[in-house]
């Protein structure tokens, strides 16, 4: 794949994907965790790639959002399908979810959201996920007992950028990899001329060793598990909790697949693994390690128990000198150590004894450390005791030898173990936060008691497909067409007020409408409704209604009402884009709020009527709310088809409204109504002859 041919991926981003371990099969995939992985590219940005990458696969260049309206409703949308999320991760995944004209990538998401809605929001699981994250990429080990070793100048930046945990080492010859091994725990060369060398210490010939890092290097993977534990963790719970609601039958549909990770075994090697990627639990590897950190303090409490001891038998024990030995003894040059040895020889072999037994004790050293323990202490009489410090040095360069080897055998055996995870808990946490996705999308079809809509091929509608029949039914047309949309019992949870107390609405509409009706009647809502229903439904998503039909629209224009009679210069850019709009209106669905409040009422009148002409003469669908429906009609040059939203009357001075809009139908005003009202409440010429008037 060409990674600038996604549309937003310029060369920058580009360049920062194609460091992804596989660029093409990662952004493919959509997993914007994955994505986001890359260098200098953040879980937005990777969105704005993954949808990109949707774009291409399906060919789809559609701009469906045409106005700042139109996309206001989509944020609302989208803002409250984020709102039923979890994790950060689901919240910018579901931006990969936008209103498309392509017919097969609506399809794709409608499949994905049909599925979603299947599953049930059970609230343990929710609480599952709250600690379920992306995995994090750990900062580079640095390993300081091991060095990579290469006399091929290529080879030596090829490691370096492969592996650079370890240090790499050029030699020339076997006498300079010997000088590495007297330096390094360990040494991998990497040229085959080198094998077959005589050297001593832990040296390894091994050419594939850049190929296979997990065993050059396993400290990579610990690193990396050890970095994700509470991730991996927090993903573990929620399969796991998941599994627990499908065997009390607390969820719907099938049974909870099982988890792409051997739980147990994830666990088990996480038992295995400290926190900073150390290795835990070996009572071996554990001893060592404390032999190597107590040798020094090990040692001077073993002078002191020797130190004790002689003292203790000297201050007991009386010492007889003649003059002649004395003299003796000076003489010769003789000290303290001489006359110890001559006078308290047995004593002093039992305080080294007693200093090398607390030494083997303290260090719980193994029989074939002893011997190294006991030169610690020879038996040349001093006092007080002191160390041999060669002794010392080489009983701690065998502990650390022998703890070095323990620990890296229990690394490659780990990242042995690990490495077959390495794939599967990748997929176990990605399955976790995509399942917070699907929630999201299933909260929020039960809470808005949302269904999925069909979305039709506009060049391929079948006959009385939208439609209605009867008064104050669900308005449409009447001859066969299906052109447009209909909508039975759509509820917007866009308005102020609690979801449970919104009426619902059906309305259909085929080719262009002017929908009238009183003041807070519901004709903005409805416009909105209609808005946001084909907005959900051109995403893939379930829409607020009992049933909804609808044309897949190349494009929506929504247009709010005016703030307000505009100035000439706004005035003429409005028309502008009315006339850019009617020049190729094919397939658009147009959603006009009040236009007449552009300017005075007359011209608007006159304005609307020619915009609804040239709109009508297209394969357009339109919906213009507006208050001067019969002047409108006056001024066109067809039948411009009418819908109302039809005010009920008026109860103790509230508006009573059905607010599903009629076909064919002028609805009345409210100053009609309330002129009505007073002529049947009081009577009289003056009332009668206003009313007339309407």
């Amino acid at each position: 794949m060409e990674l600038e041919a996604i549309p937003g991926v310029g060369e920058k981003t580009a360049r920062a994907l194609r460091e992804l371990e596989d660029p093409a099969v990662t952004v493919e995939s959509g997993d914007v965790a994955a994505i986001a992985r890359a260098p200098g590219v953040n879980e937005a940005r990777a969105a704005r790639v993954a949808r990109g990458a949707i774009r291409r696969r399906h060919d789809d260049a559609s701009r469906v959002l045409a106005t700042d309206r139109a996309r206001e409703v989509y944020r609302d949308a989208l803002g409250l399908l984020k709102e039923r999320t979890v994790t950060d991760y689901a919240e910018k995944r579901l931006e990969t979810f936008y209103p498309s004209a392509s017919a097969s990538r609506i399809a794709e998401a409608q499949a994905f959201a049909a599925a979603a809605t299947e599953r049930d929001p059970d609230p343990a699981v929710l609480d599952a996920l709250a600690g379920v994250e992306p995995l994090a990429d750990p900062p580079t080990v640095r390993v300081r007992d091991r060095c990579l070793a290469t006399a091929d100048a290529e080879v030596y930046a090829r490691a370096e950028a492969r592996v650079p945990e370890l240090s790499v080492e050029t030699v020339e010859d076997t006498r300079d990899v010997a000088e590495l091994a007297r330096s390094y725990a360990s040494v991998i060369v990497l040229d085959e001329t080198f094998a077959g060398m005589d050297v001593d210490g832990d040296v390894h010939v091994r050419p594939d060793a850049l190929s296979t890092p997990a065993e050059t290097v396993p400290e990579r993977l610990l690193a990396f598990f050890a970095e994700n534990r509470d991730r991996l963790e927090a993903a573990a719970a929620v399969h796991e909790t998941v599994g627990a609601a499908d065997r009390t039958g607390d969820a719907d549909g099938d049974a909870a697949p099982e988890p792409a990770a051997d739980l147990d075994a994830l666990r088990d090697a996480l038992s295995r693994l400290d926190d900073d990627g150390t290795i835990v639990g070996d009572a071996e590897l554990e001893r060592l390690t404390a032999a190597v950190d107590d040798l020094d303090a090990a040692v001077s409490t073993a002078e002191s128990v020797a130190d004790d001891h002689l003292r203790e038998a000297i201050r007991e024990r009386d010492v007889t000198i003649e003059g002649t030995d004395f003299l003796s003894l000076v003489e010769q040059g003789a000290r303290v150590d001489s006359l110890l040895d001559r006078e308290l020889a047995d004593e002093y072999d039992t305080a080294m004894g007693r200093a090398r037994e607390h030494l083997v004790d303290a260090l719980e050293l193994t029989s074939e450390e002893v011997d190294l323990a006991e030169r610690v202490f020879d038996d040349d009489p001093s006092f007080p005791v002191e160390r041999d410090e060669s002794a010392v040095s080489r009983l701690r360069t065998e502990l650390a030898a022998g703890r070095d080897r323990r620990a890296a055998r229990l690394k490659a055996d780990l990242a042995a173990d690990l490495g077959e995870l390495r794939e599967p808990v990748e997929a176990l946490v990605r399955d976790a936060l995509e399942l917070d996705v699907e929630l999201a999308i299933a909260r929020f079809a039960r809470d808005f008691d949302c269904v999925i809509p069909e979305v039709r091929d506009p060049d391929g509608r079948d006959e009385g497909d939208a439609g209605g029949e009867g008064d104050g039914g669900v308005g449409g047309a009447d001859d066969g067409s299906s052109s447009g949309f209909r909508i039975e019992g759509g509820r917007s949870p866009l308005l102020d007020v609690d979801f449970a107390d919104v009426e619902p609405v059906d309305y259909a509409v085929d080719g262009v409408r002017l929908l009238s009706g009183v003041n807070s009647g519901g004709k903005t809502s409805t416009l909105d409704l209609v808005a946001l229903v084909v907005v959900l439904a051109q995403m893939g998503m379930p829409v607020p209604a009992e049933d909804v039909e609808l044309d897949r629209f190349e494009e929506v224009h929504y247009y709010a009402k005016s703030q307000g009679t505009l100035d000439a210069g706004a005035f003429e850019a409005t028309l502008r884009d009315f006339g850019d709009l009617v020049e190729g209106a094919d397939g658009r669905l147009v959603l006009v709020d009040e236009l007449e409040s552009i300017t005075e009422p007359g011209a608007s009148a006159k304005i609307i009527a020619g915009i609804l002409e040239a709109l009508s003469e297209q394969d357009a669908v339109a919906v213009f709310v507006s208050h001067l429906a019969r002047e409108i009609r006056e001024a066109a040059d067809y039948d411009v088809a009418v819908d109302g939203i039809e005010a009920v009357g008026l109860v103790d001075g509230e508006l009573r409204v059905n607010r599903s809009p009629r076909e064919g139908h002028l609805a009345r005003s409210t100053p009609e109504l309330i002129v009505e009202k007073l002529a049947d409440d009081r009577g009289g010429e003056f009332y009668e002859d206003l009313l007339v008037k309407f």
